[in-house]
């Protein structure tokens, strides 16, 4: 009964408007004190052990300066610099510049950390660009929106820090190794329905009159932002330095090529990048505190194991029963941001995963790609209201287009549910 009171009560506040921090602290608060009704001042001294225990972890560490990465990222310029040399690279003619957008997307989101932010950044120059070439404001709204919510698969990953805090024996440089591939496989995904579309619908259909860039010029201006994935993921697998430095080494890196080298970064954009940091950390950290709270009443209230029960009462196997899951975190998506159900809901998955005996990584990967997906499925899609945002148009005028990306992302996920290797490759073959 309090399990369903605390489920149900969190969700209720969350649909009332309620932030997401205090909707965890206000029905933690409450169970707390209904199941310390005989101890000293209602048990709420095990608010702040659980908050403390929550929040006081290394690997956190990271996550501010993955937090500083995105802040910087659309104001240091890399994000230009990149498009004009995927356009040098794949050339212009109809269907191009989605493509152009899905590729800048893919390697960006080794740098960015935030799929907001990276819609933010590219969207600000491609939707004119795109509106230039004759494509409609809501399918532009819709590629930049679908393309950048592969931000959270390729690392670094804010979602990748967070699980791996979450899931005991997870490590963080496996799972950002696991989800390079999904990762590049969901990026192909969204350039058949972009391709397929434009060409269909006749977009795009001055875009062959628009002057190509020179290769080598735009090879020498993208050069910093080409090395940054490779300096961050290759100094982790050489060794050079642990994740939570590398999150150091690449906020370092990228504001160094903002000041330094395309010196799109003063000291007021410097005061704003600093800022944005400390408060959007700050929101995060409260939040995962609160979400310690929260974890720790379902475990007390003895919420996990009916769950269990009720999981292997239907009988579906494996496969059936992490389809059901990923089918209901795709729905909680819909309604509820990405980490979040993470923060919520994987406590009670824990249980599921060693149950069936799951792979974490893969189950990890799996669950981040719903959640990417979740980013661009309307109402609350967070990278798809960025870019329709910059387009000038409501959300509800996408829904012609973005049913086609959908459906060809959800297919990438199929297949690395029924191929576990292409999220587990790469990670054994590094040696992790």
């Amino acid at each position: 009964m309090i399990g369903t009171f605390l489920i149900v009560g969190f969700l209720m506040l969350m649909l009332l408007g309620m932030p997401i921090g205090i909707s965890l602290g206000l029905m933690g608060t409450a169970v707390v004190m209904l199941m310390g009704t005989d101890m000293p001042w209602f048990g709420l001294f095990t608010l702040q052990q659980s908050f403390d225990a929550s929040v006081a972890k290394y690997p956190l560490l990271a996550l501010p300066m993955f937090v500083l990465v995105g802040s910087a990222f659309d104001r240091s310029g890399v994000a230009t610099r990149m498009i004009t040399f995927a356009s040098a690279v794949l050339g212009r003619g109809p269907g191009m510049l989605p493509i152009v957008a899905i590729f800048v997307a893919m390697l960006l989101g080794g740098i960015s950390g935030s799929g907001v932010a990276l819609a933010a950044a590219i969207g600000g120059v491609m939707i004119e660009a795109m509106r230039r070439a004759g494509y409609p404001p809501a399918f532009s709204a819709t590629v930049i929106g679908s393309a950048t919510a592969t931000d959270i698969l390729i690392p670094p990953s804010l979602a990748f820090v967070i699980y791996s805090i979450m899931v005991p024996g997870v490590s963080l440089p496996e799972l950002f190794a696991a989800g390079l591939m999904p990762g590049v496989l969901a990026g192909l995904a969204l350039i058949v329905p972009a391709w397929w579309l434009s060409r269909r619908n006749g977009l795009g259909a001055s875009e062959a009159s628009l002057a190509r860039p020179p290769f080598w010029k735009s090879l020498k201006e993208a050069s910093c932002g080409l090395v940054t994935p490779v300096l961050i993921l290759g100094g982790m697998r050489a060794g050079w330095f642990t994740p939570t430095e590398a999150a150091v080494v690449a906020a370092s890196w990228v504001i160094f090529i903002g000041v330094f080298i395309h010196k799109t970064i003063g000291p007021r954009q410097l005061y704003e990048i600093f800022a944005d940091g400390v408060r959007t950390s700050a929101v995060v950290m409260v939040i995962l505190g609160f979400a310690g709270v929260f974890s720790y009443c379902i475990h007390t209230i003895g919420a996990v194991e009916p769950l269990v029960e009720w999981f292997r009462a239907l009988d579906l196997g494996s496969l059936g029963t992490l389809a059901v899951v990923l089918l209901v975190f795709k729905l909680l998506g819909i309604f509820i941001e990405g980490v979040t159900l993470f923060l919520v809901f994987l406590p009670l998955l824990l249980p599921l995963i060693k149950l069936y005996a799951w792979n974490p990584v893969w189950f990890g990967v799996l669950m981040t790609m719903v959640m990417a997906l979740g980013q661009f499925t309307p109402p609350l899609a967070g990278t798809l209201l960025v870019s329709c945002r910059l387009a000038g148009v409501p959300i509800e005028s996408t829904l012609r287009w973005v049913g086609w990306f959908m459906l060809s992302f959800a297919l990438a996920i199929t297949a690395v549910l029924f191929a576990p290797g292409i999220a587990l490759w790469l990670p054994r073959a590094a040696g992790f």
